[in-house]
């Protein structure tokens, strides 16, 4: 399971790794604890290291630069919540705002996180054409968004469905390393179809 953050030199988020794997970047000396997990270490014979939650590269690393980040069902879940945007409740599948049979594509504005009974409600139609009202406003993450959202640090703690141990939450990260909120002034306006 992966549950570090890996920081370029420049403190950009670059990936997650596995614990196992941040541990050997650390004691390689290719990579510093930015933020570690507040009283579980790892301990061997001649090693006593706080478990890292956050590391950073001591060295530079050149990444391609990526203006948007890939859509897919399960970021689409992850950017939600997984939470329903017609009622709020548990979402499990991806519903688009305009249905692909209206010319509709899979795209982060056109496609929300949705329980199943609101998606079979709504169907072939558009939230207007069905009745009902989006309560969040659909958005398209930043590649780092995506990785801080897929982390679990979104808005300052876990979300529902974090792991109870402590990792993936953000109860202890810096702020500087949160996603920041994104209000939304009333109900999502209806797209027109």
């Amino acid at each position: 399971m992966r549950e570090t953050l890996v920081l370029n030199a420049s403190f950009e988020p670059l990936s997650t790794v596995a614990l196992r794997r941040a541990v050997v970047l650390v004691m390689q000396d290719k990579a510093v604890v930015e933020h570690a997990h507040s009283g579980l270490r790892v301990r061997a014979a001649n090693i006593d290291l706080p478990v890292p939650l956050v590391i950073r590269l001591c060295r530079y690393v050149r990444v391609p630069f990526r203006q948007r980040a890939p859509w897919s069902r399960r970021g689409v879940l992850v950017r939600d919540q997984h939470r329903c945007a017609y009622c709020g409740r548990r979402a499990t599948t991806v519903d688009h705002v305009v249905p692909r049979s209206h010319g509709g594509g899979d795209t982060w504005l056109n496609t929300v996180a949705a329980c199943a009974p609101d998606n079979h409600r709504k169907a072939d139609r558009t939230p207007a054409q069905a009745g009902m009202r989006l309560l969040v406003r659909p958005f398209e993450p930043t590649p780092a968004d995506a990785l801080l959202l897929a982390l679990r640090l979104r808005d300052g703690g876990p979300r529902d469905g974090a792991r109870g141990d402590g990792f993936g939450g953000a109860e202890a990260l810096p702020e500087w390393l949160t996603v920041p909120g994104r209000p939304l002034p009333g109900p999502a306006p209806a797209p027109a179809a």
